[in-house]
């Protein structure tokens, strides 16, 4: 039986993110975005100050008077008209520029930069109007609306103080000389904007956090989606098995391969079996290139027999080899000195040829780590 929405009560794995930043499912805020646009609007009109003031002076100086020659020549009207309009853009140039790059900044501070092919393409399920009704009355819809109706009763608010308190410079600007109404009227706006601003940056304090809390709740998952998931990361267990069993078999095939190459191997003589090479070029010590208990020890020995390669009955020295001595490996120091009696027993088997009474097999006892397994 599938667990239902309500049950999914485990926080999203980072695969489940990174499949929703795929399709474009990040935390975002457009509050943060809103209070990013008119922050950087008021402070690039606060920088500009003066200068600012004094061109909005001049443009507006040319707006109110009227060339007598205009009046003969009212084709000139439009020219006149647009020339006006574009003094005007090149004069809110930078505060425009800087509230483009504001709305392009603001979103990578909740969820940082994510472009996604997919969120690109169309979806004809947002065209279904029972389902545009189903988000407008879900309680993500009810939010929503609860949140717009707040921030527009506190930015009214914050807007309707800020006149209440200058309600007295306002009125005076009617009287005021031209240049003079036009610099305190600059500085009411801009003082307005920075109340909103600050206003605003207050609302994305609060909405931030709760985009987060919301993005991480819409992404939760059942237990039963997480083990699906493990299942489809990791793969089906018999599958594992089987991958497992090969690389076993292919790791057991390279080390047989190199026991024609060892100078001998240790044995227990029947549970374990090490086979063991030393070569005084690039070696400090001899090395551990086979061992194995059970079948593969018989198989060690037997290709042993095959190339000749001396056996050598040493059980405390086999099991100290097999138990802590890694494929590849050095031995430690602490067998030197019982592998140098078996080398020098394997050189001296060499030496023979048959004619004298064959060297003595050594006695090896007393090896550390080669006590008997425990029954």
């Amino acid at each position: 039986m599938s667990e239902s929405a309500q049950e999914r009560t485990e926080r999203a794995t980072p695969k489940r993110r990174s499949d929703a930043r795929k399709r474009g499912q990040v935390a975002r805020s457009r509050e943060i975005g809103a209070a990013a646009v008119v922050g950087a609007a008021a402070l690039t009109a606060m920088m500009a100050g003066s200068r600012f003031t004094a061109a909005a002076e001049l443009q507006m100086r040319q707006l109110l008077s009227l060339d007598a020659s205009a009046l003969l020549h009212p084709e000139a009207m439009p020219g006149l008209f647009g020339q006006a309009c574009m003094q005007a853009l090149l004069l809110c140039a930078p505060v425009f520029a800087a509230c483009v790059c504001a709305a392009l900044l603001a979103p990578m501070l909740l969820g940082g930069w994510n472009f996604s092919v997919q969120a690109l393409q169309p979806d004809f399920s947002r065209l279904n109007p029972l389902s545009g009704l189903g988000r407008m009355f879900s309680g993500h819809g009810a939010v929503e609306l609860l949140k717009g109706l707040v921030k527009l009763a506190w930015i009214g608010g914050v807007a309707a103080l800020y006149l209440w308190q200058r309600r007295e410079s306002m009125a005076a600007l009617s009287s005021e000389p031209t240049a003079q109404g036009i610099a305190d009227g600059a500085s009411l706006a801009l003082g307005m904007l920075g109340w909103l601003a600050m206003a605003l940056v207050a609302v994305a304090a609060i909405d931030a956090p709760y985009q987060l809390w919301s993005h991480a709740k819409r992404l939760r998952m059942s237990k039963q989606e997480i083990r699906d998931e493990m299942k489809q990361s990791d793969g089906r267990p018999e599958v594992k098995g089987r991958l497992r069993r090969m690389q076993m078999e292919a790791s057991k095939r390279r080390m047989m391969e190199k026991v024609p190459g060892a100078d001998v191997v240790v044995t227990n003589p029947t549970h374990y079996a090490v086979a063991l090479k030393y070569s005084g070029e690039g070696m400090r010590a001899p090395r551990v290139v086979a061992k194995g208990a059970g079948e593969i020890a018989a198989t060690i020995r037997d290709l042993a027999r095959q190339h000749n390669i001396p056996l050598v009955s040493a059980p405390p020295l086999a099991r100290a080899l097999y138990r802590g001595v890694q494929l590849d490996q050095e031995i430690p120091a602490t067998l030197y000195s019982a592998v140098a009696r078996i080398l020098t027993y394997v050189y001296q088997l060499r030496a023979w040829r048959g004619g004298t009474r064959p060297p003595a097999e050594p006695v090896i006892e007393g090896v550390p780590g080669g006590e008997p397994d425990p029954e």
